[in-house]
């Protein structure tokens, strides 16, 4: 993840090569979203526990040839200016991951996964659907850890996504694209 520490705030759009010599900084979150440098809230106790424990009820359902992996950035549009976007989860190929590329490609991810934060509830919803949408990830799942916990699955249709799946029952099994069983409830509870 790229950040800014001492540089003064970048004053244009940035291209994904300015984007890339950019400063680590931890103590933020960051995304490029058409070139703009976003400061993205860093999650939460709550939200960290439902990526942690969301991974690890998918990767154990998963074929060897796929693997899943939180909060890696995703590279959703290419030209200029560039849109960098790191979901909060994402399934992709075993083999792209052991690669470790330091981003991957939007044709890399199979399913990106996002988890409803407050005040991301629209950007969640409305602007990445449409961004992973438009780079023709496959599929897109959003959770909402609101009570009852539940989650919304979609496939890409015809370039836009449709809903498939949408629960708030304990137990999930989604589909498409992998028969995948989630147990909701045990995303925000130890």
């Amino acid at each position: 993840m790229n950040a800014m520490t001492t540089a003064p705030w970048p004053d244009h759009l940035l291209t994904l090569a300015e984007w890339d010599a950019l400063p680590q900084d931890t103590s933020r979150s960051y995304e490029l979203v058409e070139g703009v440098l976003l400061v993205v809230p860093r999650p939460a106790p709550l939200h960290q526990r439902a990526m942690w424990k969301l991974c690890h009820q998918i990767e154990n359902q998963l074929p060897d040839e796929l693997t899943v992996l939180p909060d890696v950035e995703v590279l959703v549009q290419a030209g200029e200016p560039p849109t960098v976007r790191a979901p909060d989860v994402m399934i992709t190929r075993a083999d792209r991951a052991a690669a470790n590329p330091s981003r991957l490609e939007a044709a890399d991810v199979l399913v990106a996964v996002e988890i409803i934060s407050p005040g991301t509830g629209t950007t969640d919803r409305v602007t990445k659907m449409y961004e992973y949408a438009n780079a023709g990830i496959p599929h897109y799942w959003l959770v909402d850890l609101d009570k009852p916990v539940s989650i919304i699955a979609y496939v890409l249709v015809d370039g836009d996504y449709e809903q498939v799946a949408g629960d708030t029952a304990g137990t999930v099994t989604l589909p498409d694209p992998l028969r995948i069983t989630l147990t909701l409830n045990t995303l925000i509870t130890r």
